[in-house]
């Protein structure tokens, strides 16, 4: 996914949660308004694709995989 494309889909949502590793980022879209580079530095792997998982929860976007942050967007599995 080209970075143009990267950064409409940034345009879409209000929060985004990002993992690297055991690191966990949020972006508050409205509140913080984070520049270009920094959106393409938490949505873009090294290859300059989109990283994944990538997924859209109403008006988030999660990036990366992380335990802890899935449980707190989807709940408990019972």
């Amino acid at each position: 996914m080209p970075a143009a494309d990267a950064l409409a889909l940034a345009k879409q949502v209000d929060r985004i949660v990002a993992a690297k590793g055991s690191k966990v980022v949020t972006l508050d879209l409205k509140k913080d308004k984070p520049d270009a580079e920094t959106l393409l530095s938490v949505l873009l792997g090294p290859t300059g694709n989109l990283r994944a998982p990538t997924f859209r929860v109403g008006r988030m976007l999660v990036v990366g995989f992380h335990e802890e942050t899935y449980r707190s967007v989807f709940g408990k599995p019972s």
